[in-house]
């Protein structure tokens, strides 16, 4: 880091699971900084499964000094969950952080007094001496009380949960997109407008480092290649060319018809074909895959008069995080009365600015000769 920022953050390697939800092969790192100036300013805590290692990495960079503030740029615990004990450790440090940050702050911690408080919104700013920091909003990113710091004498944004990954921070070092670009479309996907909002802002700055609360502090080629992907991830945009098959089978059936679909559009010369089994894959990979790429192919089974549960929850999930302005062929396998066709179309309806195409294709219990021309027709539709 530079001379006056240290980093104090934590890595979690034992991670297995964030937010309770995502699997984190190569853990997790929270991410917190200090900047030494005439005044001492932190830059948010981290989970309280590291807030002994964090408090410690603190008192070692402070060099003896105590912090006159810490920033607070988002509530979330796995940032805010050491604030009680930082508390404790600098009762006289004062807490900035936004006024709805700071009503959020007392939900998570009762009987805890945090004051001296210092409120601050979007233009305010603070001097620490040589330094200046320029408070930005940052509305529901993906929280309502997020803000974002630019120091403008470091040109460096802490920019809290934007531009973050998966991992800890030196996993997958040559390979940012890829644990980034499945973070975004999980926790931050829904919030695109936001999201663009702060990059507008962010365009007026000059901007050398990105400091993120997680994953590898951004700068040079890598802090380019982060804010070319994120104005297309916050617009909603065509990262890859290429179509998803997701598919969702109970024994096996559904599974021969996906991948030979995938086969059909491969002859046709689809510039990219993925397959996914919703049933064994990591869903938060294929979420993603579904937002990199421009098309879609559900294919599912049908189950208890509507579509087997793996499908339901993959697509309800693309509703929840705003998936848009893509194509989408349906699928359906069925033996005595196929349902998961309609199920599946009433979810994809929901979506905004998605075309379905047709033919939408039937299938009874198991793929025939007959259901050739059927698949032949959908890769056409898809491709064109």
């Amino acid at each position: 880091m530079k001379a006056n920022i240290k980093y104090i953050g934590c890595d979690d390697a034992e991670l297995d699971l964030f937010e309770s939800q995502y699997v984190t092969p190569e853990g997790m790192c929270y991410n917190s900084y200090l900047i030494l100036d005439e005044k001492v300013a932190v830059m948010d805590s981290v989970d309280p499964r590291k807030t002994g290692e964090w408090l410690q990495n603190l008192s070692t960079a402070l060099e003896g000094r105590v912090p006159d503030y810490l920033i607070v740029q988002h509530m979330e615990p796995d940032h805010s969950g050491s604030l009680a004990a930082f508390r404790k450790a600098y009762p006289d440090t004062t807490i900035v952080a936004s006024e709805k940050a700071l009503t959020i702050m007392a939900q998570f911690n009762e009987n805890t007094n945090f004051g001296p408080t210092l409120a601050v919104k979007e233009g305010d700013t603070l001097n620490l001496g040589a330094r200046t920091l320029q408070f930005i909003g940052a509305p529901m990113i993906h929280w309502p009380e997020v803000i974002v710091t630019y120091c403008p004498e470091e040109k460096t944004l802490f920019s809290a949960d934007a531009f973050g990954k998966f991992g800890v921070i030196d996993a997958d070092a040559d390979d940012w997109a890829c644990e980034a670009r499945r973070y975004y479309f999980n926790i931050c996907g829904k919030y695109g407008n936001p999201v663009s909002t702060l990059l507008k802002k962010a365009a007026a700055l000059d901007i050398q480092t990105i400091c993120p609360l997680h994953g590898p502090i951004l700068e040079g080629e890598k802090l380019a290649e982060a804010l070319r992907l994120y104005t297309i991830w916050g617009s909603y945009g065509v990262e890859t060319e290429g179509v998803l098959i997701a598919h969702a089978s109970i024994h096996g059936n559904t599974v021969k018809v996906a991948e030979k679909l995938g086969e059909i559009l491969q002859q046709k010369k689809a510039k990219k074909v993925v397959v996914a089994d919703l049933c064994r894959e990591d869903m938060a990979e294929v979420i993603e895959d579904a937002f990199r790429m421009n098309k879609l192919v559900v294919c599912a089974s049908s189950y208890d008069g509507d579509v087997f549960p793996p499908m339901h929850m993959f697509l309800w999930k693309l509703k929840l995080k705003a998936y848009q302005n893509r194509t989408v062929g349906i699928v359906e396998n069925g033996t005595w009365a196929p349902s998961a066709g309609k199920a599946m179309r009433a979810i994809i309806e929901q979506m905004k600015n998605v075309s379905i195409v047709e033919p939408a294709v039937t299938i009874r219990s198991a793929m025939k000769e007959a259901d050739i021309p059927a698949l032949e027709a959908l890769a056409d539709a898809i491709l064109s």
